[in-house]
């Protein structure tokens, strides 16, 4: 919903408050809740956790309920020694659109891609892994040129994207958590025409123990999963392919407190084995807590890069916005 239609929202909200109407406000979005809510009640895993008047409460202090932790636990990096470098682009270009970017990633690091809206993030992500083709530039895979013309060849060079809409480009949702984690590697699991139903479930049970996915089974539909083990399933869909480079999009957008804190740990865990990551985010606070150096976009172009020491929100979105 646009901020537009959140104001109709509200100012229905509290006209039917003052006509003596009791209102239920289920949502994950805190500023919703000091906008709109008198009391708040946190629930986690089913339990109830506290109520309390708005006015006592805090982010902090809620977001500590949700999770179980303080709120310095939401982005739970391990300092890891970056490797060699497995990914390096050179002056990728496509009119209009990206602008002589270059980059590189190294073995076990999380580069952050960060920028407004339209700052041609998404379209970097895409070119690197053949959704969309550059006009010029090259890209080395381990040291080695490599050209990549679709996205199949990205698979098979081991650079695997999650999308940031997993519902239209990254999961079945009418279709169970083992056929969506099985989809990419058919061809690993089949022999001619015919799946291994036992390989299929042994390769879906292993990443639902190590992503923690919360479904009753491996046959559980994923349309009725909540977003966060949802966004899970995508991850272990994309792992399932064997990554050299994994590139996630968005990857907590439409999840709660509680889910982001489980998919930054997963993250945080990917890296620490050694898996190459860029993350693309537009959550500030996720950027820098997650990532060991920080690319900054604007207009198509990469416009400043920052150490994990040296990164703080205010000159990120300085150089997002073109102040610096």
């Amino acid at each position: 919903m646009s901020e537009r239609e959140v104001e109709a929202l509200f100012r229905i909200t509290r006209m039917l408050k003052k006509q003596g109407t009791s209102i239920i406000y289920i949502s994950h979005r805190l500023e919703e809740l000091f906008q709109i809510a008198d009391t708040a009640t946190v629930i986690r895993d089913g339990e109830f956790v506290f109520a309390a008047p708005v006015s006592e409460l805090n982010k902090a202090k809620i977001i500590a309920g949700m999770v179980g932790r303080t709120i310095d636990a939401l982005f739970p990096k391990i300092d890891v020694k970056p490797g060699k470098v497995v990914l390096s682009a050179k002056d990728l270009s496509q009119p209009g659109v990206i602008h002589n970017a270059s980059l590189y990633v190294r073995q076990g690091e999380i580069l952050g891609i960060s920028g407004l809206a339209g700052a041609g993030r998404t379209e970097l992500a895409m070119l690197i892994c053949g959704l969309q083709k550059a006009k010029s530039g090259s890209i080395e895979l381990e040291g080695k040129p490599v050209k990549i013309r679709s996205y199949r060849e990205a698979l098979q060079h081991g650079i695997v994207y999650v999308s940031e809409d997993r519902a239209k480009y990254g999961l079945e949702l009418p279709m169970t958590v083992c056929e969506n984690i099985s989809f990419a590697m058919l061809r690993r699991i089949s022999k001619w025409i015919f799946i291994n139903r036992n390989k299929e479930r042994e390769l879906s049970t292993g990443f639902i123990q190590k992503l923690a996915i919360k479904a009753p089974s491996e046959e559980f539909v994923v349309g009725n999963l909540s977003g966060g083990n949802q966004q899970k399933v995508s991850v272990a869909k994309a792992l399932a392919c064997v990554p050299k480079l994994l590139i996630l999009d968005e990857p907590t957008r439409g999840v709660d407190v509680g889910a982001k804190a489980e998919i930054h740990r997963i993250i945080s865990q990917l890296a620490n084995e050694g898996l190459s990551i860029i993350l693309i985010s537009s959550e500030l606070p996720e950027i820098i807590g997650m990532s060991d150096r920080i690319l900054v976009m604007r207009n198509g172009r990469i416009v400043g890069e920052f150490s994990r020491e040296d990164a703080t929100q205010e000159n990120v979105m300085a150089t997002a916005l073109g102040a610096y």
